[in-house]
């Protein structure tokens, strides 16, 4: 048997707390949850949980990190406002410099 199970794994999942954490409904949400995190491990993320020297089972982590709560699903709409947030500049000079930058 794979631990943590589905159920075990969504349990502690919604257990988080948070207004902008995503509570999953569905198995499908977890597989694409600790399929992104997985990606990102292959692409050089660095672990948020401790792995054996000599294992590099991605997916393994991703769970382990979903399943401690080292990772959080949050809702998309949450996540677009923090992009919308860090694209808009704090002051006029942290405009300018954008501007700036931009014509570079």
């Amino acid at each position: 048997m794979i631990h943590p199970s589905y159920l075990e794994l969504m349990n502690a999942i919604n257990q988080e707390e948070g207004e902008n954490f995503e509570k999953v409904k569905s198995r499908y949400s977890v597989v694409i949850a600790a399929a992104k995190r997985a990606r990102q491990l292959t692409d050089g993320a660095t672990p948020r949980v401790p792995v054996a020297p000599g294992i590099n089972k991605v997916l393994s982590t991703a769970v382990d990190e979903l399943y401690s709560g080292k990772v959080h699903l949050i809702h998309p709409e949450a996540a677009e406002e923090e992009e919308a947030a860090e694209a808009v500049p704090e002051t006029e000079e942290a405009a300018e410099e954008a501007a700036a930058a931009e014509e570079a």
